[in-house]
């Protein structure tokens, strides 16, 4: 019987790994020939590994190549901070998002952009950590008190603080008439119109949080079993935690400072990949790292044609597919089986 599901299981996972891969192969390509000039599928793949210094090589080395790596990278990452925050407060609706992580970073970009209007791309990342980490705080103390985290708890807390620093954006913005239509498109989560630069800056701090994830992948899977099991075990509760909350931090921060505050894709996936092939960290991490580059590089494309042949921010995408999964999470009590 164990041997049955073992291969049951190894078979759920390499399926779901292929597919995987297959997926991201056509969003990728998909990203690379639509939009308002359309270039042919075999010019796209030509135009990888030949240079011929034509119009469509140039549209797609330019602009809209580092667009799909920055949507593939800000998936992945956000899948991520998802996966990890779900394990670290063994709760299945915890997620950037929900955790006010967003918010708080969008908060301090906004600021960033507003009080310092000169300030270099590359330097509004710590403004996001610095924000993404105030908000963090701030819903897990609001969740936590009174009883212990619930799912439902964690869900009041997550709006209300999320609604809050809404607000105080909107009055940011409001005050600050400048460039304020880029910014209300940023705030709705958009990659159009990144660059190679931008990819300069995600893929260092991307490389590094998923690397430390897979290094605290091991003990993610034992503190998702609950802290007495992970403390019989000999786990350091506090340093997994301080350390993943980092991770969180860096992985969620870069996105927002890049991207905006692009949701649900930390709250949808980590639990799609667990249904799919168990909790097992060292697993969910990187399935869930190429599930989330999926579904943002597909919601990329799909959002070209809200307004085509204008372009609308991915986060009304993702909003559409992760607002009626989060109520279906939500009135099961955060459990998704």
């Amino acid at each position: 019987m164990m041997k049955s599901e073992t291969s049951i299981h190894k078979w759920k996972l390499t399926v779901t790994i292929i597919v995987g891969f297959l997926l991201l192969f056509i969003s990728f390509v998909a990203s690379l020939s639509i939009g308002a000039y359309s270039i042919d599928f075999s010019k796209v793949l030509s135009s990888l590994f030949v240079q011929d210094g034509s119009k469509d090589e140039a549209i797609i080395e330019t602009i809209r190549l580092p667009r799909a790596v920055v949507g593939m990278l800000i998936g992945a990452s956000l899948a991520i901070a998802g996966a990890i925050m779900q394990s670290i407060t063994n709760n299945p609706l915890a997620s950037p998002q929900i955790f006010g992580v967003n918010a708080g970073a969008s908060l301090m970009v906004v600021i960033g952009v507003v009080l310092f209007p000169d300030l270099a791309p590359n330097t509004l990342v710590y403004f996001a950590f610095i924000g993404a980490a105030l908000g963090g705080v701030i819903v897990y103390y609001m969740a936590s008190t009174g009883g212990g985290m619930t799912p439902v708890k964690l869900a009041l807390a997550g709006i209300t603080v999320h609604l809050f620093l809404s607000s105080l954006i909107e009055g940011v913005v409001l005050f600050n008439e400048t460039s304020t239509e880029d910014v209300l498109f940023w705030l709705a989560g958009g990659i159009d119109g990144r660059n190679f630069g931008d990819v300069q800056i995600l893929l260092p701090w991307t490389l590094g949080g998923v690397v430390l994830a897979l290094l605290l992948s091991k003990s993610l899977t034992i503190l998702s079993l609950g802290d007495d099991v992970a403390r019989g075990l000999g786990q350091n509760i506090g340093l997994i935690r301080g350390t993943s909350a980092v991770i969180v931090i860096v992985l969620a921060g870069v996105s927002v400072a890049i991207a905006g505050p692009i949701g649900f894709i930390g709250l949808m996936i980590p639990n799609i990949v667990r249904t799919l092939i168990g909790s097992d960290y060292r697993i969910v991490i990187p399935v869930s790292a190429l599930l989330g580059a999926v579904l943002l590089t597909i919601s990329d494309v799909l959002s070209r044609f809200i307004a085509f042949p204008a372009e609308s921010p991915v986060g009304i995408v993702t909003a559409l597919i992760g607002a009626p999964f989060f109520l279906y999470l939500a009135r099961k009590g955060g459990r998704t089986t």
